[in-house]
C-alpha cells in the first residue's frame, strides 16, 4: 500500500512498503519496464497567470502519466482532475497586451479574456480551422482551412476568405481554328439577329459583372500542394510556397506477428537520392490582385557548385557548362510588428548554404542580410532548417544565429544602419533563445561552463556580458513564467533522473525541489557517477568521455566502449542520459570488472562545427578514430589490456561498431552492433544527404563510408541484434549485411531478431534478451 509523504519543505515522494533493495545489479533488473526506476516529470507549461506550472507525472506507475500542476505561493503538488484539464490549452498565441488567449483545439478555434476568464467558442465545423494568429490590428483571427487562409473578426463574427486556391488546372478557352473562325465570321455577317443576339449577351455579362462584387483571384494548384501559407499584418499580402512532390516508391516493411494471423505491410521512407521535392515561393498582393513569384536567380551563389565535384571532374565540366540554378527552400516570413518589413531564410537543396534576406513584397526582390556558406552543410543550433532561431527585437532590427564563427552565436541586424553584430562569441554554443517581454534581453540555454552541462542565462539585446541564472551542475531545462519572474527547471545530474525545481527569475536566487520521483530500490543502490574525462585525439582535437572504473577489476583488465547513436548527439556530460538503460548497464559492467569508455567522438553536438561535421563525405573516419584513440588511452592510461576491448551501441552507433569490427579487427576482440546501418544508399534523405550528398553524385563518399564494402575484414567475434519491424534502419539492412557475411565465408557472427520491435525497442523482455547476449559476449570473449 503507498502512501504519501511529505519531507523538507514542499517535496513529495512516495514509499513502498514492500519497496525491494537492489543489494546488486543484472540484466534482468535494469531492464524492467523503466517505471521501476521512478517516472519524471516532463511537458511543462505554465498558467497564463504565471501562479502555476503544470507537467506530466507518474508517481503511482500507473499506464500511463496525470497532469499535476504546482503553485508559486505554496509550493503545494496537486493531481489535475479531468474538468479542469479540459480547459487548459497549450501552444496558444497572445495578444501584445497578453490579455487575450487565442488557441486551436480539436480543429476549432478559441478565444479567452485572461482578465475575465471568459470563454468564446469562435469556430464549431467538421472541417479543422488551424494555425490562428491574431491580425496586425488585434481585430481579426487568422487562421487556415483546408487549403485557404481567412480572417474572423473578433468583434462582429463576420468571416472572409483571404485566399482563393483551388485544385486541378484551370480550364482556358480554347481558340478557334482557322476555318472554324472562318465560319462565324460567316455567320455574323449574314444574319443580323445572330449579331444582335451576341451583342445583347456580351452587355448582359458586363453589366452583371459590374454589379457583382470583386471576386478572389483564382489561384491554381495544378497537382502540387500550398505549404507556408501566411499573412501580412495587415492582410494585404499572402506568401506561401507551392510543392511538387518526390519519389513516391518507398520501402515497405512486412510485420509477421500481427492479430489477423496474416503478414502486413508497413509503408516507410524513400532511400536517400530519390527524386525530393520541390517548392517554388509565391507572394499574392491582394490590392493589386497579382501574384508573383520570387526568382532565385536574384540568390547570390545560386550557381556555385560544391568543392567535392572535383573529384568527378566530368560531372562537375557538365554541371558548370549547363549552368542551372540549385533548388532552394523559402521558409515563411517573418514580419515586423508594424508590417513595415519582412525578412525570409532561404535554404538550398544542396544543403550548402543558408541565407537571410530582407523581402520587398511589393516587388518580390531580396536583399541579402546574410549568407553562411558551408561545403559541408549548414546545420547546428539554431540554424538548421527545422530548428531556426531567428525574429526580429523591434521594428527595425532582428536577431539570428550563425555558425560562421565556428560555434553557434547569436547575432543582430539592423535596418536602419545596415550594421551586423555579434552579441555572444567564444568557443560554446547558443542552443536556444527567447527575446524578453520588455525586448531589451535575451534568455539564453548554453552549454558556457563547460561542453557537458546547460545553463540559463540573461543578455542585453545590444550584447555585452551574460548573466547566469542557473546554478545547479548539470542541466537546467527552462520554462520562463509569462511574467517572466519565475523558472520552472527540469534539472537533471549524471547519477540522478529530472526533477521538477522552482526558482526565482534572479541570479543567485536558490532553486526549490519540488519533484522526488526516484523510487526507493532505484535509490538504494550507490550509483556511478562517471567521470567527464577529455584526451586530445590524432588530429589535435579535444575529445570528452565519459569513463566508468571498475573498484575491483577482472584479472584479464577487459575494456568496453559504448558508442553513442544518433550522430549528431551528446552523451559525455553532466545530465541524466537519454541512453538510462545503457548508464545502468555501464554500471552493471564495473561491477563485473570492465572500464567502460562513452566518448562523444566527431560528429558529437554541443562542441562546434567542426567537430559537427568532421564526418563530412566519410563516416567511420575521423568518428571511428576517436574510437581507436580512446582504446590506445584505456591501455597507457587506465591499465586495460589492449587484447580485451569490446565494443557496442545502436543505430548509428551500431554502424560505428561494424566499421570497428570489419576496417580495425585487431583493436577490438568482439562487438555487439544493434539496430545498425549497414550502407548508407539505403537510409535516408534528410540526413544522408546532408553529410555524403547523393549515391549518384557523390557514389566515393557512400562506398568508404558503408560497412557492408568492408564485411571481409571481420576477425573478432560479432553479434548483431535489429528489430523486425524497423521503420527507420530497415530489416532489409541487416538481412543484405547477413547475406554478405554467407558469401564471405564468415562464421564468427550471429543475428539475433526480434519480430515487434521498432527501431527504439519497447519492450522489457527485448531490451533484456538483447543485453543478456551483450554481456554473454563481452563475458566469453574479454575475460579470456
Amino acid at each position: 500500500m503507498k502512501k504519501l509523504y511529505l519531507v523538507a519543505p514542499f517535496v513529495f515522494f512516495y514509499l513502498n512498503a514492500s519497496a525491494q533493495k537492489l543489494d546488486s545489479l543484472s540484466v534482468e533488473k535494469i531492464m524492467r519496464d523503466p517505471k521501476w526506476i521512478g517516472v519524471s516529470p516532463s511537458a511543462l507549461f505554465w498558467s497564463d497567470d504565471s501562479k502555476n506550472v503544470y507537467f506530466n507525472w507518474n508517481p503511482d506507475k500507473n499506464k500511463s502519466d496525470s497532469l499535476y500542476t504546482v503553485s508559486t505561493d505554496n509550493k503545494q503538488v496537486i493531481k489535475v482532475i479531468s474538468a479542469q484539464r479540459q480547459n487548459l490549452a497549450q501552444n496558444a498565441v497572445y495578444n501584445k497586451a497578453h490579455s487575450i488567449k487565442l488557441y486551436e483545439k480539436f480543429g476549432d478555434l478559441f478565444l479567452q479574456d485572461l482578465k475575465t476568464g471568459m470563454l468564446r467558442q469562435l469556430t464549431y465545423t467538421v472541417d479543422q480551422e488551424l494555425f490562428p494568429s491574431f491580425s496586425g490590428e488585434e481585430d481579426k483571427v487568422i487562421f487556415r482551412k483546408g487549403d485557404n487562409l481567412f480572417s474572423l473578426s473578433i468583434s462582429n463574427g463576420m468571416l472572409a476568405q483571404l485566399t482563393n486556391f483551388q485544385k486541378g488546372t484551370k480550364i482556358k478557352e480554347g481558340r478557334l481554328n482557322e476555318q472554324d473562325q472562318w465560319l462565324k465570321n460567316q455567320q455574323l455577317a449574314e444574319f443580323e439577329i445572330l449579331k444582335q443576339r451576341k451583342a445583347q449577351k456580351e452587355e448582359t455579362s458586363k453589366a452583371r459583372k459590374r454589379d457583382q462584387p470583386k471576386r478572389l483571384k483564382e489561384i491554381y494548384l495544378e497537382g502540387r500542394t500550398v505549404d507556408d501559407l501566411k499573412s501580412s499584418p495587415n492582410g494585404q499580402i499572402i506568401t506561401y510556397n507551392l510543392t511538387t512532390g518526390g519519389d513516391d516508391r518507398n520501402t515497405v516493411v512486412p510485420t509477421y506477428v500481427t492479430e489477423s494471423g496474416y503478414t502486413e505491410e508497413i509503408p516507410t521512407r524513400a532511400k536517400v537520392g530519390g527524386i525530393q521535392t520541390s517548392s517554388d515561393f509565391f507572394v499574392y498582393n491582394k490590392e493589386r490582385d497579382t501574384v508573383y513569384e520570387v526568382s532565385t536567380l536574384q540568390i547570390p551563389g545560386i550557381y556555385d557548385l560544391p568543392d567535392y565535384l572535383k573529384n568527378y571532374t566530368t560531372e562537375k565540366k557538365s554541371k558548370e557548362k549547363n549552368k542551372e540554378a540549385r533548388q532552394v527552400v523559402f521558409r515563411a516570413p517573418f514580419w515586423s510588428e508594424d508590417g513595415k518589413n519582412a525578412i525570409v531564410s532561404v535554404y538550398s537543396a544542396d544543403n550548402k548554404d543558408r541565407w537571410i534576406f530582407s523581402l520587398d513584397a511589393t516587388t518580390g526582390k531580396l536583399k541579402l542580410i546574410d549568407r553562411q556558406r558551408d561545403e559541408a552543410w549548414v546545420g547546428g543550433p539554431g540554424v538548421d532548417m527545422y530548428n531556426e532561431n531567428i525574429g526580429w527585437i523591434d521594428n527595425s532590427s532582428i536577431y539570428y544565429q550563425s555558425e560562421v564563427s565556428g560555434y553557434s552565436h547569436l547575432y543582430s541586424y539592423n535596418f536602419t544602419t545596415g550594421k551586423k553584430q555579434q552579441l555572444t562569441s567564444g568557443n560554446w554554443e547558443v542552443q536556444s533563445v527567447q527575446l524578453a517581454s520588455d525586448k531589451r534581453s535575451f534568455y539564453i540555454t548554453a552549454n558556457k561552463e563547460h561542453p557537458g552541462t546547460k545553463d540559463f542565462y540573461r543578455l542585453a539585446v545590444t550584447g555585452g556580458p551574460l548573466e547566469r541564472l542557473t546554478s545547479m551542475k548539470g542541466a537546467n531545462d527552462i520554462k520562463l513564467s509569462p511574467d517572466e519572474k519565475w523558472l520552472a527547471i527540469r534539472y537533471s545530474y549524471s547519477n540522478k533522473p529530472w526533477e521538477l525545481y522552482l526558482q526565482e527569475n534572479k541570479s543567485g536566487a536558490a532553486a526549490l525541489q519540488i519533484t522526488n520521483s526516484v523510487s526507493e530500490e532505484f535509490n538504494s543502490y550507490k550509483w556511478r557517477e562517471p567521470e567527464v574525462i577529455s584526451f586530445v585525439n590524432r588530429s589535435g582535437n579535444v575529445v570528452y568521455a565519459r569513463l566508468y572504473q571498475p573498484e575491483k577489476p577482472h584479472s584479464n583488465k577487459p575494456a568496453v566502449i559504448f558508442v553513442h547513436g544518433a550522430g549528431y548527439l551528446q552523451n559525455a556530460h553532466y545530465w541524466w542520459s537519454n541512453y538510462f538503460r545503457e548508464y545502468m548497464f555501464h554500471n552493471f559492467l564495473a561491477d563485473k570488472g570492465y572500464t567502460v569508455l562513452d566518448i562523444d567522438y566527431q560528429a558529437s553536438s554541443g562542441y562546434g562545427r567542426n567537430c559537427r561535421t568532421n564526418i563530412y563525405r566519410h563516416m567511420g573516419g575521423a568518428d571511428l578514430n576517436d574510437q581507436l584513440d580512446g582504446a590506445k588511452l584505456l591501455v597507457e592510461k587506465y591499465n586495460v589490456n589492449a587484447k580485451a576491448i569490446g565494443i557496442y551501441g545502436g543505430s548509428y552507433g551500431g554502424f560505428m561498431t561494424l566499421m570497428a569490427m570489419f576496417t580495425q579487427p585487431d583493436v577490438f576482440k568482439a562487438g555487439a552492433a544493434l539496430r545498425s546501418v549497414t550502407d548508407w544508399a539505403h537510409y535516408n534523405h534528410g540526413y544522408t544527404s546532408n553529410i555524403l550528398n547523393s549515391p549518384i553524385t557523390d557514389s566515393i563518399a557512400y562506398k568508404q563510408s558503408s560497412p557492408i564494402y568492408f564485411a571481409n575484414g571481420l576477425k573478432g567475434r560479432l553479434l548483431m541484434c535489429h528489430g523486425m519491424v524497423d521503420v527507420n534502419v530497415h530489416f532489409q539492412d541487416i538481412v543484405r549485411l547477413s547475406q554478405r557475411l554467407i558469401e564471405l565465408g564468415k562464421n564468427n557472427w550471429e543475428l539475433a531478431v526480434y519480430p515487434m520491435e521498432d527501431h527504439g525497442f519497447v519492450e522489457p523482455s527485448s531490451w533484456t534478451d538483447e543485453y543478456k547476449r551483450i554481456f554473454k559476449l563481452f563475458e566469453e570473449e574479454l575475460k579470456h
